[in-house]
């Protein structure tokens, strides 16, 4: 008699048992990876919302100006602050501020020092944070020892004029010169502001003469001159000295218990951080 050739019924039972196990192991590693991974995420998330719950040396005002500006701002001391590397966009760091200045990839493009370094690497390394690349341009400038604001036009660090080497720090911008109506926008040009008459969502930083120190970024767009002509009106009871621009558009970013303003969504190298 002839038999057919063939895999014995208990064999294939056993094959068959064998593909199950493993895929049900398979999906079981799966799922212990993805909760693993949602668990990471989540502690991120709590460890970045602790880190800005942990902020409270700021006060947050959201206004809208006659010509239709929407600014929110973040009043502090300067010695609240810091200048930081996110490489990120702001609203997703965790950290309450507002974006820095100007930049191109991962270099920046304006001064950003803190107690004598540049943020983003050392004094000789390009887009460091030493130096205003191409132009000498508004800077805000707080000296600690004397604790105090001022707006220097530089083009590279030490030029800076200050009593404290080790304890100031330095954001580079274009000038607002909030006390010169007849001349800031010459002097703009002089700094090359970018797209100064362009509606972009603009960014900035003042000070008034109690040394309290603004964080301002608009929700809606405007020009350079609607920008600070708002700034102007939402805070002129407040005795404001001087200020700058910050970079704009899509950049222009702000973090706070109270609000968040991504911009575009991009990320930035570098944000003016509330630490206190």
């Amino acid at each position: 008699m002839n038999h057919e050739a063939g895999t014995p019924p208990g064999s294939r039972r056993k094959q068959i048992v064998i593909v199950v196990s493993v895929f049900i192991a398979v999906i079981a590693f799966a799922a212990v990876i993805f909760m693993l991974l949602v668990q990471s995420l989540n502690q991120k998330s709590e460890q970045k919302n602790n880190v800005l719950d942990s902020v409270s040396g700021y006060t947050y005002l959201a206004a809208e100006a006659t010509n239709g500006l929407k600014l929110h701002i973040l009043k502090t001391k300067p010695s609240n602050v810091t200048l930081e590397v996110i490489s990120n966009n702001v609203t997703l760091s965790g950290k309450a501020g507002v974006n820095g200045g100007f930049f191109y990839g991962t270099d920046l493009m304006s001064l950003a020092v803190v107690g004598g370094h540049p943020v983003n690497g050392a004094k000789s390394d390009y887009g460091s944070g030493w130096e205003n690349m191409k132009y000498a341009r508004g800077t805000l400038v707080w000296d600690g020892k004397s604790d105090s604001l001022s707006v220097q036009v530089v083009r590279q660090s030490a030029e800076l004029k200050i009593k404290d080497v080790e304890r100031f720090w330095a954001q580079g911008g274009i000038s607002m010169s909030l006390g010169d109506d007849a001349g800031w926008q010459a002097q703009t040009l002089a700094e090359a502001a970018p797209f100064p008459d362009d509606l972009r969502l603009r960014s900035g930083a003042v000070y008034d003469d109690k040394g309290f120190l603004y964080l301002i970024v608009s929700e809606t767009p405007g020009t350079l001159e609607s920008f600070r002509d708002g700034i102007k009106e939402l805070l002129d009871d407040q005795g404001l000295v001087d200020g700058i621009f910050l970079d704009g558009d899509g950049s222009s970013q702000l973090l706070s218990k109270e609000a968040a303003l991504p911009g575009d969504n991009r990320p930035v190298v570098q944000m003016i951080r509330i630490m206190k």
